[in-house]
């Protein structure tokens, strides 16, 4: 597991630890997983769809510290955790 603190929105902005993909994984190469791309029968694109790799869990996470959800025209809040 290799945590990051990152800024989350949900269900509100946080700071959270999540996990990443490992860098040296061979089967995605760090990438977290392959993106595959869908077409209609004449060629159109479609959408496309994510696979996620083994090497992480990409819907862990670890909420620290709630972030106020937006700044006053004053430029300070004094929403809680501030």
């Amino acid at each position: 597991m290799r945590l990051r603190i990152r800024v989350t929105n949900r269900p509100r902005r946080a700071l959270a630890l999540i996990d990443t993909p490992r860098p040296d994984c061979p089967l995605c190469h760090g990438t977290g997983g392959h993106a595959w791309d869908y077409t209609t029968p004449d060629g159109e694109y479609d959408g496309s769809d994510f696979e996620p790799c083994t090497c992480w869990n990409d819907t862990w996470h670890l909420t620290l510290l709630p972030l106020p959800r937006r700044t006053p025209p004053g430029g300070y809040s004094n929403e809680p955790p501030f």
